[in-house]
């Protein structure tokens, strides 16, 4: 990768760069051709919703991984309900999860009739911190949802270790982990139920879309639970030869995949080495070019794991600005450049905070760390002059408002 990285000179304001003429999106899918045709096909085979190219994508997906055994469902979102369903957690269980994620973690628990317990971050990676966990747990704990945040594996052996020892449950959220590896292995490989994410804007994308992988039994339940409790699926039913009866074992969800969106899938994964190498070379330009700015702390990597680098988070240092984290956000938006913030940590939101009484200080790592994050554009259909755009834009920022 030759992207020319902007720096700013010494004893001198940083020249102002041109403004984009057209906008960045913060990470838009890259579909290809193959991609397009696949799901073409599907139209035209009579048969678009949960067939024989679910079954395949599922197969590559726990094959690529190296999941003993996968389930393609509608969302993350549903791979983690299931999970916690599968585990039999309910009204009467605590589950501990990270303040620093999507609301659908938390969701999933209450979904259940669960206890939310929240657990404060580590400084460096933002991920859950083993022994805040620990602190957490009582009588009452059930699970552990550790989330991989921003593709940075979370710290597993402590918190298996923990998990033994208090007999709990582990459910890994790994929206942001392909292909993330933990001490030598891929983010999914293990056991235990492990939740992924298709979402349009994640590493690969079957527009909406998850997998759930794990231990066989327990797939063959959320196989069950997935598709309102029966126990043959319409693809059994409907082919050639097939018996229209089935059973209803319980009252189960509409979670199931659509062979359209594996149709996407199967090519995503396909090209997911590329993606992701792309996103790293994305990456080694933003550090190069922000190393040891006074005002920007830059995201780890712990050399025990390989990032999957889903978020690329900054972290701006208040004292060394004279405008703050919004300020500088909507600046970038007047130069084209889109950004986010992941993420607004669940205790802050009215339901969680109205419900569990929590406050602001309630876990300060999170709440401090909340305040000062921004996501650059992270994607592998990046172009170099992007990145230049996205590397002079927030030098020129912070040059202008330096402390």
């Amino acid at each position: 990768m030759s992207v020319h990285r902007p720096q700013r000179p010494q004893g001198r304001r940083f020249i102002r760069p041109a403004l984009r003429m057209a906008f960045l999106p913060f990470s838009p899918p890259l579909i290809g051709e193959e991609e397009i045709a696949e799901v073409v096909d599907t139209l035209r085979s009579g048969w678009i919703s949960t067939g024989p190219k679910t079954k395949l994508f599922e197969a590559e997906f726990a094959q690529f991984v190296g999941a003993p055994a996968a389930l393609g469902v509608n969302s993350c979102t549903a791979a983690l309900h299931l999970a916690l369903l599968c585990h039999g957690i309910g009204p009467g269980d605590e589950v501990i999860t990270t303040p620093m994620t999507f609301c659908a973690t938390a969701n999933v628990i209450e979904h259940v009739g669960a206890t939310l317990v929240l657990a404060d971050i580590e400084p460096d990676t933002l991920n859950i911190g083993p022994a805040q966990v620990e602190t957490a747990i009582t009588p009452r704990t059930r699970a552990i949802i550790p989330v991989h945040y921003a593709g940075h594996p979370v710290d597993m052996v402590p918190l298996c270790d923990l998990a033994a020892r208090h007999g709990l449950h582990i459910i890994e959220d790994a929206a942001h982990a392909l292909p993330a590896h933990y001490r030598g292995e891929m983010i999914g490989r293990g056991a235990h139920l492990t939740a992924f994410s298709f979402y349009a804007t994640k590493n690969i994308t079957t527009a909406e879309g998850g997998m759930l992988v794990g231990d066989p039994a327990l797939i063959e339940e959320a196989q069950v639970l997935s598709l309102h409790g029966m126990n043959r699926d319409a693809w059994q039913r409907y082919g050639k030869g097939a018996s229209w009866h089935y059973d209803v074992m319980c009252p189960g969800w509409k979670y199931n995949m659509t062979d359209i969106q594996a149709s996407l899938g199967m090519w995503q994964l396909r090209k997911l080495p590329g993606f992701h190498q792309r996103r790293r070379e994305v990456v080694q330009a933003y550090n190069e070019a922000f190393a040891d700015h006074e005002a920007l702390e830059l995201p780890v990597t712990r050399p025990d794991v390989e990032h999957a680098w889903h978020l690329y988070p900054i972290r701006i240092r208040p004292e060394a600005l004279r405008e703050g984290r919004d300020h500088i956000i909507e600046e970038l938006a007047t130069r084209n450049i889109g950004t986010s913030v992941h993420f607004i940590p669940i205790h802050l939101h009215p339901y969680y905070r109205e419900k569990y009484g929590f406050q602001p200080g309630d876990f300060p790592v999170a709440y401090s760390n909340y305040l000062r994050l921004i996501s650059l554009p992270l994607n592998a259909g990046m172009t170099d002059g992007d990145v230049d755009d996205v590397i002079a834009a927030v030098l020129d920022i912070l040059d202008q408002h330096g402390a």
